[in-house]
């Protein structure tokens, strides 16, 4: 048996050239990201657009390719990786939203001399089919067995919440009118329910142009749909009521459908949750005097009401699912109402009181505090859908860059959807198109990037392409 030994010198030569070799692959991917943002900034797409692309590699931090990216741009729902962020770190993967429900007053035989209360924090999730102890059959018969259980037959009040506790403006700025009266316009409540929409069954005739059918109860809608050619896809939109109590449909939908869906917003969640707990508590032999649902609330009844909810006494608690886990279909499926409700979960947990400006400084001073220059995130709300967010690559990489390296950061990444064989969420509005994410390269280089377009023209589709076509060279 026998040993090689190398002289140290060839060891040596043998280091730096690895060193060298690494370097080289580095200026490689530099230089092609460089000549490949140059052909996409020429494209005709691009013509009076601004385009900013920010990567850096995220075992070293060292900047890769840079363009514009100090720049505020719109970021569209990459700005749900800036909320995802911000929870993880103030409310922490095991956060729980709870709803309680209890009453007001005296039992006296059968009879609840005062009212039901429930108290919300604005969960989100809150009566919503994505997981199984939401899901709204499931509360409202558990609630009414827990009434009936506590000997109550009669309620002499009304089913009243804490509505003081959350901003009454659940809108937030910048919003567009055509977004809000559909789902992915949905706005948060401190009381939330079934993710605050509902769906609008559709029938079209076999004309293109011929009037579209609402089917079940159309008196609620002034309807202006008509009928497109075959594989046009959803184009119906529901405006919220500008002139009247009526929603207004307009748009198209494919012709020759028999029950096509569409879903709307729903801006009155508990009265539509109260509701749907008297019908089960009816069933379970529970009668109550007097309601608070529908557009005619009694307010000056529910303050004096609020008053007391210090003093309810609890029946039951319901407990959302871990945060890890509202993050995950938060960033899958582009909820925009829990970034919204997350917003106002910060605010709420540091002063008590929800609202989305309160929730924006809390998110923009933690950040800051991490030596983040603030203005980088000139956010106004906590899903991206409002056009008058700017945010800048160079802030969205460096949040991503500190989540890598915190204990939550594995669902945080899970959270993530693929697109283009990469873990990154995509950002999508009016003009808008955005990338956000990781990547690990077929040489084992992991890279952290932000693309982010605004004022393009022309197809988003192909726009996509283009796009990918440039974050190919990361791989």
């Amino acid at each position: 048996m026998f040993h090689v030994q190398f002289p140290i010198k060839k060891w040596l030569f043998v280091a730096v050239y690895l060193l060298l070799v690494g370097i080289s692959a580095a200026q490689t991917v530099s230089q092609k990201l460089q000549k490949a943002f140059a052909v996409f900034e020429k494209d005709n797409q691009l013509k009076y657009a601004i385009s900013s692309l920010y990567v850096i590699d995220a075992a070293t931090g060292q900047v890769v390719f840079s363009k514009n990216a100090r720049i505020g741009l719109a970021p569209a729902s990459t700005q749900k990786l800036i909320t995802s962020a911000t929870a993880f770190e103030l409310l922490g993967k095991e956060y729980k939203y709870k709803t309680q429900l209890g009453y007001t007053g005296e039992i006296d035989a059968d009879t609840l001399e005062g009212d039901l209360f429930i108290r919300g924090r604005g969960d989100p999730t809150f009566g919503s089919w994505r997981y199984v102890s939401t899901k709204d059959s499931i509360i409202v018969y558990k609630w009414s067995s827990m009434i009936k259980k506590a000997g109550i037959k009669k309620i002499g009040g009304a089913i009243v919440y804490n509505y003081k506790d959350y901003s009454l403006n659940a809108i937030p700025d910048g919003w567009i009118w055509q977004d809000l009266g559909n789902y992915y316009g949905a706005t948060p409540f401190i009381i939330n329910w079934r993710e605050n929409q509902y769906d609008i069954l559709l029938k079209s005739g076999n004309e293109i142009s011929s009037a579209v059918e609402i089917l079940g109860n159309n008196s609620s809608f002034r309807n202006e749909l008509k009928a497109a050619a075959k594989n046009t896809g959803d184009n119906a939109y529901v405006y919220l009521p500008s002139t009247d109590y009526f929603p207004v449909i307009s748009g198209t939908i494919p012709v020759g459908e028999s029950a096509f869906k569409i879903s709307a917003s729903d801006m009155h969640p508990f009265q539509n949750f109260s509701l749907e707990l008297q019908f089960s508590l009816i069933k379970q032999g529970i009668t109550a005097k007097k309601t608070q649902t529908g557009l005619n609330t009694n307010w000056d009844y529910l303050e004096r009401v609020n008053e007391l909810k210090d003093k309810i006494r609890i029946l039951d608690t319901h407990y959302s699912p871990s945060l890890d886990s509202i993050i995950y279909w938060f960033n899958q499926k582009s909820i925009n109402l829990y970034g919204e409700a997350l917003i106002k979960t910060f605010a709420y947990e540091k002063t008590g009181f929800g609202s989305t400006d309160s929730g924006i400084a809390v998110l923009k001073k933690f950040w800051k505090q991490k030596g983040m220059d603030e203005d980088e995130l000139n956010i106004v709300d906590g899903s991206g859908l409002s056009p008058l967010n700017r945010v800048t690559t160079h802030a969205q990489v460096e949040i991503l860059k500190y989540a890598k390296a915190k204990d939550w950061f594995p669902y945080f990444y899970n959270s993530l959807p693929e697109y283009n064989g990469m873990k990154m969420k995509s950002g999508t509005i009016r003009g808008v198109k955005a990338f956000c994410g990781y990547h690990k390269a077929k040489n084992g280089k992991e890279y952290i990037f932000s693309f982010i377009v605004n004022n393009y023209n022309g197809s988003p589709s192909a726009l996509v392409n283009k796009m990918y076509r440039v974050l190919d060279v990361l791989k």
